[in-house]
């Protein structure tokens, strides 16, 4: 004490010096050790504090000190996983800036669930849906993105601020719906990262926040940490990505240059060329052929008919690819309206198109007809790509009637004036094709009299050119009246040519001997009056309507009809004279119909490039 007094000031001094003085009666042996542990304890306790507060906290400023976002995610991970390592029995789920993730090494799936007293029980906008499936590529505490990874020595850098000792997994009991949180973020990190990427996508080394989110109840069924949450694609995501890759990838593969010459190249000049790839499809392979159609089934013994493609010579007509144009019709209606000539071809679409099918129980009748004949209407089905090709019986085009005549007894004519009755059924459809033709060289028709009617008037004879004027006249103007041009397509094929020898279709004609087409022109029919009266009336129309001239490329092909090959089954008097009963008007299938096919699929082809080429304009 006599040391501690000698140098004391008797008369006051600085405050410093006052301080100094007082703190050297402290000195001790004893005291030292107690300022030093009760300094420990005190820091100890507040650090206890600080990261372990009680949510009943008095003072939320002092328990929110470390939630503030000026204080870089990366340390608070640091924090929780020392807090974790000294207090393992205090569930981190407590805390409200903690997010447990827990990572398989297998699969690389990443469930994260919080609790936050924000959160909202409402469904997400499907925007915040997206912005949610970023955020799952993201680390919530580090806001960091988690590349998934053979590579497991990548893996473990990108996950290394996890805990070294996790806590325990509490099981709970399962639940229908879990809640997915984000922390909140400052304004100016709010963009969202785009989620629609390739399963290959590499992240941007830059990454922005997800703005917040509200709780998104997920149903169990599409659970996002499946593997595709886990790449970065929703299920959903993924599948309208994908179909509308398809629907952009129409003409991949396609070089640029055969589609525009096919839009400068008369597609019906041309010839008919040897081409052993050919038939699009196996004969046999397509139960779906009428027997009127199947000459292999009905004992044709040659099948050199079918090993021909038509050439035109300005261009090269591309080969019909199946897949191509199942994808170009996905979600459409086609259907063909007109003769027996159009079914023929029908059934031969259907058959290319159903080739290409895996599932081809998915390819049906919506009525479960397999026969196809003598119904006003068909309609196949193509199931996985929500499309139906359809046939509307009609030879006319326009309406077979029946009126009284002066003795009061009835007699069938043919209202010129009245579109067929199926119209109102398929004008929305977007894909028509329409034939007429064949039913106008018939007796009735071809002699006029007494049979064409307008309104109440039937004329007693009427030249069946002028009929066959007025009649596509009234079909045209049904067209104007009832078809979006934005939205349909309309095609018009031609008049099929028939190759009948030494008499008519009912007269004995014949063409049994035909194996090869006809090389010189010369011997080609002339072209058809009526085909020519049908193109004065297209070119008046409104509507853009796509003629396919297929009479000159099929008068060629005397080899491609059925002939005698048309049943299996004949009649007594058939089998007594079996080569007076012949079809030389219809085609064998696979064979002639296929290639017109082949030309409507050029035509969608020119069609999708000139829409694709206009919507690159700027």
């Amino acid at each position: 004490m006599p040391d501690a007094t000698k140098y004391h000031p008797v008369g006051g001094g600085s405050l410093t010096t006052d301080l100094m003085s007082f703190l050297s009666h402290f000195k001790t042996r004893r005291s030292v050790p107690f300022a030093y542990g009760f300094v420990l304890a005190f820091v100890a306790f507040t650090v206890f504090l600080a990261f372990s507060p009680s949510p009943n906290a008095s003072s939320p400023g002092f328990t929110d000190i470390f939630a503030s976002s000026s204080i870089p995610a990366s340390y608070k991970s640091h924090f929780n996983s020392l807090f974790s390592y000294f207090f393992p029995n205090v569930s981190s789920l407590n805390h409200p800036q903690s997010f447990p993730l827990h990572i398989n090494s297998t699969s690389r799936s990443i469930n994260a669930t919080s609790s936050s007293p924000n959160s909202s029980s409402k469904q997400s906008s499907p925007k915040t849906q997206s912005s949610l499936t970023s955020s799952q590529n993201q680390s919530p505490a580090t806001n960091k993105t988690i590349i998934p990874s053979s590579n497991s020595k990548t893996s473990s850098n990108r996950t290394s601020v996890l805990p070294v000792k996790p806590p325990p997994i509490v099981k709970k009991k399962p639940s229908s719906a879990v809640n997915h949180t984000r922390s909140p973020v400052k304004s100016n990190e709010s963009k969202a990262v785009k989620t629609n990427q390739s399963t290959n996508a590499v992240a941007s080394p830059k990454v922005l926040a997800s703005p917040p989110l509200k709780s998104i109840p997920v149903s169990p069924k599409k659970n996002l940490s499946s593997v595709e949450g886990v790449k970065g694609v929703a299920s959903n995501n993924y599948t309208a990505s994908l179909a509308k890759k398809q629907r952009n990838s129409t003409l991949t593969g396609l070089n640029k240059e055969l589609i525009e010459s096919l839009m400068k190249c008369d597609l019906f000049d041309g010839k008919w060329v040897r081409d052993d790839s050919y038939p699009l499809y196996k004969p046999g392979s397509c139960s779906l052929i009428d027997e009127q159609f199947n000459c292999i089934q009905n004992g044709r013994p040659d099948k050199d008919y079918q090993k021909y493609k038509w050439k035109p010579k300005g261009c090269s007509l591309p080969r019909l690819d199946g897949h191509r144009l199942l994808n170009i019709l996905r979600g459409k209606r086609l259907v063909f309206v007109g003769d027996s000539l159009n079914r023929n071809m029908w059934e031969s679409l259907i058959c290319i198109l159903r080739n290409s099918v895996q599932n081809k129980s998915k390819v049906y009748e919506a009525n479960g007809r397999v026969q196809f004949r003598g119904e006003a209407s068909y309609s196949f089905v193509f199931e996985d790509y929500n499309f139906t090709v359809e046939l509307f019986v009609s030879p006319f085009l326009v309406q077979e009637w029946e009126t009284a005549d002066k003795n009061g007894t009835g007699k069938q004519t043919l209202r010129l004036d009245l579109v067929g009755k199926s119209s109102d059924e398929y004008k929305d459809a977007d894909i028509m094709i329409f034939n007429t033709g064949h039913w106008w060289t018939h007796d009735k028709t071809s002699k006029g009299k007494d049979y064409y009617q307008e309104g109440s008037h039937v004329y007693e004879e009427l030249n069946v050119d002028e009929a066959f004027r007025r009649a596509v006249t009234t079909w045209s103007r049904w067209v104007d009246a009832n078809v979006n041009p934005s939205k349909s397509m309309v095609f018009f094929r031609g008049y099929s040519a028939s190759h009948f020898s030494g008499g008519q279709w009912n007269s004995g004609g014949q063409c049994d001997s035909e194996t090869v087409p006809i090389e010189n022109e010369k011997y080609l029919t002339e072209y058809p009056t009526k085909m020519s009266v049908l193109e004065n009336v297209i070119k008046y129309m409104k509507t853009r309507v796509t003629y396919l001239n297929v009479t000159r490329m099929t008068d060629f092909r005397k080899d491609g009809h059925p002939s005698i090959y048309r049943k299996q089954n004949l009649s007594p008097e058939e089998r007594r004279s079996p080569l007076s009963f012949q079809d030389c008007s219809h085609w064998c299938l696979p064979g002639v119909p296929d290639t017109w096919n082949e030309i409507i699929y050029a035509q969608l082809l020119i069609r999708q490039y000139q829409i694709q080429k206009q919507n690159k304009k700027p």
